[in-house]
C-alpha cells in the first residue's frame, strides 16, 4: 500500500519533534566534548564549539522539508551528520521519517549512509579512547540506534496505513449506506406513486366517465340524471376517502398500524361499483380456497386496472372479469373488454392517461412472482391476463 501521503504536521507537533531530535544529539555532543577536553585536542576545539552546532542547526532546519522530499532530506542529513556530533538526533529523526514509508531500498540506503557517517565522524575529533574501541565497536552502536529508529518508523507507518484503511472503510460504509437510503427512498416513492395511481385512477376515471355522459347527453330523464349525479358524488367521496387513507399512511407514526388493504373478497364490490357507474361489467369466479393477502391484493389491483382502462379507453364496451385457480397451482385473472361503442365513444370525452398504469401493474405482478400479458383481442377489444403463483402455504413478500 502506498504510504507517500502523510498527514501534515501543525506547528506544535513539528516543534516538539525537532526539539526531541536536538535533545537526542546533545548527550553525544557533550560526551565528545569531554573526550576532546581530556585529549587536549585544541586544534578541533573551534569546530566543536561553532561548526558542529551550525551543521546540526542546518540539519534541523532541513528536516522541515522531510515530508515533501523524504529521501533527499534523509540522505543529506545522514551524510551531514559526519561533520556534527550534535546532528545525530536529526539523523535519527530523518531515518525514522523515511522508515514510515516502508520502502526497504530507501531505508537501507539511508541506514548505510548513517552508519558510515557515524563511523567517520569519530575521526573528526582525534581523541584517545581508553577502552581501545575498534571500528567494529564504532559501527555496532550506530547500527543499533539505526535499527531502533527503523523499527519505530516502520511501526508508525503501519499505524498510518491502518488508520487510512479504517478511514476508507468508514467512508465506503457511509457511501453504501447513503446509496441504500437513496434506493429505499426511490422504492418507497415508487410504491407510494403506485398506490396513489391504483387508488385514484379507478375512481376518478369512473367519475370522469359519468360526468362526460351527463354533459354530452341531452336525452337523459330525471331519474337517469339523478343516478349519474349520485354516482359522481359517491365516486368523488370514495376517492377522497381512499386518498385520505393513503396520506394517513404517509403521516402515520411507527406505532400506528397501516389501514387494511383490499383483497380478493372485495373484487365483487369493485365490479358492482363499475357497473353502477355505467360500465357493462360481469364477474365469473371459479376460485377454490382463500389466497394470501398479498396475492389477493395483487388480484384486486389487476381487476381494478383492467376496469379503469376499459372505462377510459373503451366507453360503452362490455367488460368481463374472470377469476380462476386453486391452491397449489396459480391464480389466473382475465379482464377482457369488447370493442368500444362508437356512439358512446363519440359523445364521451376521454380522461387524460398517465401511461404508468400497466407498467406499475407489471411491477406489482412481478413482485408476486407472476406474469402479466396484455394486448388487443381478436374481436377488436383488449385483453389483460395475469398469472400469479398460488402455493399451498401463503407466502408474504
Amino acid at each position: 500500500m502506498d504510504t507517500d501521503e502523510m498527514p501534515r504536521l501543525g506547528g506544535w507537533r513539528q516543534a516538539w519533534r525537532l526539539g526531541a531530535a536536538a535533545a537526542a544529539g546533545v548527550p553525544v555532543w557533550l560526551s565528545a566534548g569531554v573526550l576532546l577536553a581530556d585529549g587536549q585536542a585544541a586544534e578541533t576545539g573551534s569546530w566543536f564549539a561553532t561548526g558542529d552546532p551550525l551543521v546540526a542547526l542546518g540539519c534541523l532546519l532541513l528536516l522541515l522539508w522531510r515530508r515533501r522530499f523524504p529521501l533527499a532530506v534523509a540522505m543529506t542529513v545522514a551524510i551531514a551528520s559526519t561533520a556534527s556530533m550534535l546532528a545525530t538526533g536529526a539523523a535519527l529523526l530523518a531515518l525514522t521519517s523515511i522508515s514510515t514509508r516502508r520502502r526497504p531500498v530507501e531505508t537501507g540506503a539511508v541506514v548505510l549512509a548513517y552508519v558510515v557517517a557515524s563511523s567517520l565522524a569519530v575521526g573528526l575529533y582525534p581523541v584517545e579512547d581508553g577502552d581501545g574501541a575498534t571500528w567494529l565497536e564504532r559501527g555496532v552502536i550506530p547500527a543499533l540506534t539505526a535499527g531502533i529508529a527503523v523499527a519505530l518508523g516502520t511501526a508508525v507507518g503501519a499505524r498510518r496505513v491502518e488508520i487510512r484503511s479504517l478511514r476508507e472503510r468508514a467512508e465506503s460504509a457511509e457511501r453504501e449506506q447513503a446509496a441504500r437510503a437513496a434506493q429505499a427512498r426511490a422504492l418507497e416513492r415508487n410504491r407510494i406513486a403506485r398506490e396513489m395511481h391504483d387508488v385514484l385512477a379507478h375512481r376518478i376515471s369512473l367519475v370522469a366517465m359519468q360526468a362526460g355522459v351527463l354533459g354530452h347527453r341531452s336525452d337523459l330523464g330525471p331519474e337517469e340524471s339523478s343516478t349519474l349525479l349520485r354516482g359522481i358524488a359517491d365516486g368523488s367521496q370514495q376517492a377522497l376517502e381512499e386518498l385520505r387513507d393513503v396520506l394517513g399512511v404517509l403521516r402515520a407514526g411507527p406505532d400506528r398500524p397501516e389501514p387494511p388493504q383490499p383483497s380478493l373478497d372485495r373484487v365483487p364490490e369493485l365490479v358492482d361499483d363499475a357497473r353502477t357507474s355505467g360500465v357493462d361489467a360481469t364477474l365469473v369466479g371459479t376460485v377454490s380456497g382463500t389466497p394470501s393477502d398479498t396475492l389477493g391484493r395483487t388480484c384486486y389491483r389487476v381487476v381494478q386496472e383492467g376496469l379503469t382502462n376499459a372505462a377510459k379507453h373503451a366507453p360503452g364496451a362490455c367488460v368481463s372479469v374472470t377469476l380462476e385457480g386453486a391452491a397449489g397451482g396459480e391464480l389466473r385473472v382475465t379482464v377482457r373488454n369488447s370493442r368500444a361503442n362508437s356512439r358512446a365513444n363519440a359523445r364521451t370525452e376521454r380522461p387524460p392517461s398517465s401511461g404508468f398504469g400497466l407498467s406499475g401493474l407489471g411491477e406489482r405482478v412481478t413482485l408476486a412472482d407472476g406474469t402479466l400479458d396484455h394486448g388487443p383481442a381478436p374481436d377488436g377489444g383488449y385483453i389483460l391476463i395475469a398469472r400469479l403463483p398460488w402455493p399451498h402455504q401463503p407466502q408474504e413478500r
